[in-house]
């Protein structure tokens, strides 16, 4: 069963590295790793371009101007050929070298989906983890609340893309709360849960970064269950914060 990993990336050169390798590193063998790059003018393409080699015809990458973060996905996921397909952001990093073996290990027939959890972590002290994301307490129905699974965390099979769509390119913040609520809500594909830490994550994220992002990215929450007729609102959706705290307890 081969796997995509998807990272998109603009002026990530402080980052990628590391999360390049932690792709490279991983046990599982049958991996692709596509990078869509949003024509980087600091050294992201270089950086990209000194892994090929090890990646032994592994890795492929485009860079091109696109039209937002869900846009670039969207182009890796039509660029991507595994039978399950991830996304990894440039400033994150796979938390173990046994994440993909994993998660293919649990992709039985009868599963669409996986997801699991995820930690946070400062810049400047990437072992000491700061807070915790658990996707143990998502059901379908939360997301009228706003809250789905960790999105990093998030792996699917990609005939699921192809029956049902991509990324909403019109979200600058909440495409990954519309697509899971679509496929988890709506269109009811079977997801599993397993208890494994996918991703360490750099704090000050798009969504999280500032209170103005935080704003948009509820108010975004609420437009996705609109576009979805979900029946939700403003009160409602602001209630992820609070399912998040219980997450982090898990």
């Amino acid at each position: 069963m081969k796997v995509s990993i998807i990272t998109v990336a603009y002026n990530s050169a402080e980052t990628i590295s590391n999360t390049i390798s932690s792709v490279l590193k991983q046990t599982y063998n049958d991996i692709e790793y596509i990078v869509v790059d949003g024509l980087s003018t600091d050294d992201t393409i270089s950086i990209v371009q000194s892994y090929e080699q090890k990646f032994n015809g592994r890795l492929r990458w485009i860079s091109e101007k696109d039209r937002g973060i869900y846009d670039a996905m969207n182009k890796g996921i039509r660029m991507a050929t595994g039978d399950i397909v991830g996304i990894l952001n440039s400033d994150d990093f796979l938390t173990s070298n046994y994440v993909i073996e994993r998660t293919v290990e649990n992709f039985t027939d009868d599963v669409e989906a996986i997801y699991g959890n995820v930690h946070f972590v400062k810049p400047n002290n990437l072992k000491k983890s700061v807070r915790f994301y658990s996707g143990k307490p998502f059901r379908p129905w939360m997301v009228r609340f706003g809250f789905i699974p960790p999105h990093p965390s998030f792996y699917i099979r990609r005939n699921v893309y192809e029956k049902y769509g991509l990324y909403d390119p019109s979200f600058r913040i909440s495409g990954d709360v519309e697509l899971i609520a679509r496929l988890s809500y709506i269109k009811k594909i079977s997801m599993k849960y397993i208890n494994m830490d996918f991703v360490t994550m750099l704090e000050g994220g798009e969504s999280t970064k500032s209170i103005k992002n935080r704003k948009i990215g509820t108010k975004e929450d609420l437009i996705a269950c609109q576009k979805l007729d979900i029946k939700s609102n403003i009160i409602l959706v602001h209630f992820k914060y609070f399912i998040k705290v219980f997450g982090y307890l898990q």
